[in-house]
């Protein structure tokens, strides 16, 4: 998935660690095979290249996944969005980017954007983008997704414990080996990095994003990668975005959704959905956060 994935594993002995291990390790390769729209064999690359022309039968699994990801747009009136990535088109975080994309090449890419326009049909597990030009990945919700999937398969395997961290993606499971809890630290903005509080993960998962890593910079302005599927120009005023909730996917979309909705907005979303919490730092390195979080902000 084009990110490092740290695995760890409470175990009876090294060698049956080493083995839960190797497992979680093929599960994220499976997931990787079928979501990647890199891999021109994968479910989502012959979705992709069927836009406007037909419906592609896939797996109930994949199915489910698109289903879920439709869902979490709808909950976010859009700012989320696997359409997106069809923006990919005029932006480039790669550093390939010469020239600010025009108007005239945002709204054209911005006319393959849109949730409502992915048809499923739950009778023949079918997908179909209505339009040509269009495309889905899984860039804001893959990394998720995979965390939980290695979770429950190493849950199936009767392994008592342990963290996934899918590039700050992360679901756990149990205690530590010491029997204390899975702690997040989170670091003050104003305290050059230092971490001033943690968190308890609970049977929980947590997404923790940035934007100091994927941007481009024009006139001396940074544009980070978090695209706003309505205008199909990059989001500004956040810097980090960190979400908890029982699911990594849902973390990891919803951090996403966040970015894009801007920090009034981002709260209020987050404030109506149960068991989830957010704690954004803006662009001015202030903190705010969620009513279910407590923060001593003068530590």
């Amino acid at each position: 998935m084009g990110s490092p994935f740290e695995l760890t594993v409470v175990a009876q002995n090294e060698e049956i660690g080493y083995i839960n291990l190797e497992e979680a390790i093929a599960e994220v390769k499976r997931v990787e095979k079928l979501i990647s729209s890199w891999d021109s064999e994968s479910e989502t690359s012959e979705i992709n290249r069927n836009a406007g022309i037909r419906p592609v039968k896939v797996s109930f699994e994949l199915y489910k996944l698109i289903e879920r990801a439709i869902q979490i747009s709808e909950i976010t009136d859009g700012a989320f969005d696997i359409t997106v990535v069809a923006m990919e088109r005029v932006w480039k975080f790669d550093g390939s980017m010469s020239m600010f994309p025009t108007p005239e090449q945002i709204s054209k890419a911005v006319s393959k954007v849109g949730y409502k326009k992915i048809s499923l049909n739950s009778v023949e597990n079918t997908v179909f983008l209505k339009e040509k030009g269009m495309k889905i990945g899984f860039g804001a919700i893959g990394k998720g997704y995979a965390a939980d999937k290695v979770k429950e398969l190493l849950v199936s395997k009767q392994v008592p414990a342990g963290m996934i961290n899918a590039s700050g993606d992360i679901s756990t499971w149990g205690t530590k080996a010491t029997g204390e809890k899975w702690l997040i630290g989170v670091d003050h903005p104003r305290s050059n990095g230092k971490i001033f509080t943690w968190l308890p993960l609970i049977e929980s998962s947590v997404s923790i994003t940035g934007n100091l890593d994927r941007y481009v910079t024009f006139n001396g302005k940074k544009y980070a990668h978090y695209i706003d599927p309505k205008s199909g120009y990059p989001t500004s005023g956040i810097s980090k975005v960190t979400v908890l909730a029982k699911s990594a996917e849902l973390c990891d979309a919803l951090a996403t959704a966040v970015y894009i909705l801007g920090k009034e907005k981002g709260i209020s979303l987050i404030n109506q959905l149960g068991d989830t919490e957010v704690i954004i730092v803006d662009s001015y390195n202030q903190m705010f956060h969620s009513h279910g979080i407590i923060l001593d902000m003068n530590e």
